[in-house]
């Protein structure tokens, strides 16, 4: 695909040089995208132009001129040695999908290669199995996929070739959506349309605003040949079963410790392909567990955000098979070491490229900043359930709230100084400018080193971290497109609202200035509660944070719960969202993957239960049984063998109690899979089972022969 040199590595077979010197980033940089370099280079200026407006201003595209810009996007693809073209989108698995069709063309009998602008626009994958939440009956099979041209297409490479990517909806015959992206674009749409209103009150000349979006990546790394030996990561991507090591991440000895070659290797190829996939990978290192990884972009607006994320997530996975090695994305894949998120890095930017959440270096005199920020605060304070809900899936319950993670309860962390400004503008007083600080280090070699406005709580889960917010609590698994659309929408409305208490006071001729500083004052006063800057980790705060009224959803089937809320269903349906069928679809289908997703990994448990655990249990207590029975034969003591013995029998008889457990859990599930009585069944009854059956094949684990063992421990799979 590229430029490369070999460079031998001690004890293994060559590796390529993902960029060779004098080759960096900067030089392949967006190479297989079909973006605004290369648009400006093939299509005529008019053409060029409409497209600029669409991406940079959001104006509308004539698709009269998509024949031209199908012409030109065909003739480069091509020249990198593309065959087919494929409309590329993210339907409600949570995974992205593609169906691929050949510019091979037959005209008069002679074959040629052609790509109209109809067939960019638009194609008709088969709807039928993907999840539409009862939408769409099965017999009712038609949906489109349409072009998103303000994400830019790009090449993908396999071993015999590569493959045109067009980013695109989905939607139904119907028109519903289909998918997590049209949502996504819904919000921002809203979003822009408030911003926009509430900066026009401000005097600001601005014609759209976009939230911007950077998302740190969690992930483990493991030898495939142990990913291979484990059934439980295949089908369900996290260990269901498995002891944990004497030593884990007790030491603190991997976070942002040197970087393994192994692993290196591998974020080395994934950064040079991103690179020319045009997706900004900036920082990697490594994360706080054992073979746990970072990687993390620059900012882009959400949607594209949105898009390269998945993009990412599949490159690594491709990556990670040719170099032998699993990469996992599950929110915790081994028990008992961090597990892994992906911190949503949020701000708005308008078409000027300003920041509207960067304080400056006066934040308690910038008006304009106190605006957004109380607006982001309201928003979330008054759909902190959509958030919550938003990232609800069976693998992050794992996660949240388990002292490596944000809990479920939603709040705001803001910082000393950004918290003493609100606060004494809450209470009627003039906040006096404060001096920026600079650290003492004690050492007078060094330069100075500014203190920012906030320190960094990494137990937030929605945290001001200088210019921006960062929602912690969305799982390494999980789409963006749900969390960052809910947010993004919520912000919304409470820019609509702050901006409609300014307008009125603007117009009874009070300067902005003050008129912004009252509607900031009674806007906090009304959202403060959300505010906690202390440990979220605590259990002082869990009995604190009901005291201020804030909602607790411990698990999936509890947050998923406000989409069936009427008022929840009205306010996405007045700002365009979703209609109320089309929330209700992603209700059910949500409750739907909550309760397979551990049904699968229940059936997988008991299989690996029976055919591995109790079987290599088996063998360790025969052998004990005869060792015992030959040292009494001789006449030698064995009172201690025996308690031994005995004790291991009671672990296998916890792992028959619990396979019976898990059993009558599946059995007595109610019959709806959909339904929220099924996905609370599963979370009550069918979870502690597991956690039951669990508990004595780990025991089992950690007491018999390690040669027996059928499956790789977490020693193998974390530390070799």
């Amino acid at each position: 695909m590229s430029d490369s040199t070999t460079l031998p590595r001690p004890g293994s077979a060559p590796q390529t040089l993902a960029n060779p010197p004098g080759r960096g980033p900067a030089s392949t940089f967006g190479c297989y995208t079909f973006n605004l370099e290369a648009m400006q280079q093939r299509l005529p200026r008019p053409v060029y132009e409409a497209i600029y407006a669409t991406i940079r201003a959001g104006q509308p595209l004539d698709t009269g001129l998509a024949d031209a810009v199908a012409g030109a996007m065909k003739d480069w693809a091509v020249e990198h040695g593309a065959t087919h073209f494929t409309h590329w989108f993210q339907p409600l698995t949570g995974a992205t999908a593609e169906k691929h069709d050949a510019f091979l063309s037959i005209d008069e009998g002679f074959p040629i290669e052609s790509f109209t602008g109809s067939q960019l626009i638009q194609a008709e994958p088969d709807a039928s199995s993907f999840p539409s939440g009862g939408m769409r009956s099965t017999f009712e099979a038609r949906g489109y996929s349409a072009w998103d041209p303000t994400s830019p297409a790009f090449i993908l490479f396999h071993e015999r070739g590569c493959t045109l990517t067009i980013p695109c909806v989905f939607v139904s015959y119907t028109g519903e959506a289909l998918d997590k992206k049209t949502p996504l674009l819904r919000s921002m749409k809203e979003l822009s349309r408030a911003a926009v209103h509430a900066l026009g009150l401000m005097g600001q000349d601005v014609k759209r605003v976009v939230a911007t979006l950077g998302a740190e990546q969690e992930y483990f790394l493991i030898q495939r040949e142990f990913y291979d030996d484990r059934p439980d990561l295949q089908v369900g991507g996290r260990t269901i079963i498995g002891a944990r090591p004497p030593k884990g991440q007790q030491l603190e000895d991997h976070y942002f410790g040197a970087i393994d070659e192994v692993a290196l290797n591998f974020m080395a190829e994934v950064e040079a392909e991103a690179w020319k996939l045009g997706i900004p990978i900036k920082t990697r290192h490594n994360e706080v567990a054992p073979h746990q990884y970072e990687a993390a972009p620059i900012y882009q607006p959400i949607h594209v955000a949105t898009d390269q994320n998945q993009l990412l997530m599949d490159l690594m996975r491709r990556v990670a098979k040719r170099q032998d090695l699993a990469v996992l994305f599950h929110e915790k894949p081994f028990a008992g070491v961090n597990g892994s998120g992906k911190h949503c890095n949020w701000s708005l930017e308008d078409d000027q490229g300003r920041n509207l959440l960067d304080p400056g270096d006066t934040p308690e005199s910038n008006v304009q900043f106190l605006f957004f920020l109380v607006a982001v605060l309201k928003g979330v304070h008054r759909r902190s359930g959509l958030v919550r809900a938003a990232i609800a899936h069976s693998g992050n319950d794992h996660r949240l709230g388990a002292n490596e993670a944000p809990p479920a309860i939603i709040s705001a962390f803001i910082g000393e100084r950004l918290g003493h400004i609100l606060e004494t503008l809450a209470e009627g007083k003039t906040v006096d400018a404060v001096k920026d600080e600079v650290l003492q280090t004690g050492l007078e070699v060094l330069p100075d080193v500014k203190r920012d406005n906030t320190d960094r709580n990494r137990t937030s889960p929605f945290a001001f971290t200088g210019n921006k917010f960062e929602l912690r609590a969305v799982g390494a698994s999980q789409s963006l497109a749900m969390p960052v659309t809910y947010l993004s929408v919520a912000v919304a409305e409470a820019l609509d609202d702050m901006s409609g208490r300014l307008e009125k006071l603007v117009e009874s001729g009070e300067p902005w200035e003050d008129a912004t500083l009252a509607v900031v004052r009674e806007s906090y006063r009304e959202c403060r509660q959300i505010v906690f800057n202390g440990n979220n980790y605590g259990a002082a705060w869990v009995a604190e944070a009901e005291k201020r009224g804030l909602p607790n959803a411990k698990d999936t089937p509890a947050a998923l719960a406000v989409l069936s809320e009427e008022d929840t269903a009205a306010f996405l349906d007045r700002y365009g969202v979703f209609r109320p069928h089309e929330l209700k679809a992603r209700h059910v289908i949500s409750l739907e993957s909550y309760s397979r997703a551990l049904e699968i990994e229940a059936i997988q448990m008991l299989r690996m239960a029976k055919t591995g655990v109790i079987v290599a249990a088996m063998e360790h207590q025969r052998l004990m049984a005869v060792s015992i029975q030959a040292a009494e034969e001789l006449g030698l003591a064995a009172e201690e063998q025996k308690a031994e013995l005995a004790h291991f029998v009671d672990f296998v008889n916890g792992t028959f109690r619990g396979l019976n457990a898990v059993r009558r859990a599946l059995r007595d599930a109610p019959e709806d899979e959909a339904s929220q009585e099924r996905a609370r069944f599963i979370a009550d009854h069918l979870k502690p089972a597991m956690e039951e059956l669990r508990e004595a094949c780990d025991a089992i684990e950690r007491s018999a022969d390690s040669a027996l063992w059928p499956f790789p421990t977490y020693h193998q799979m974390l530390f070799q």
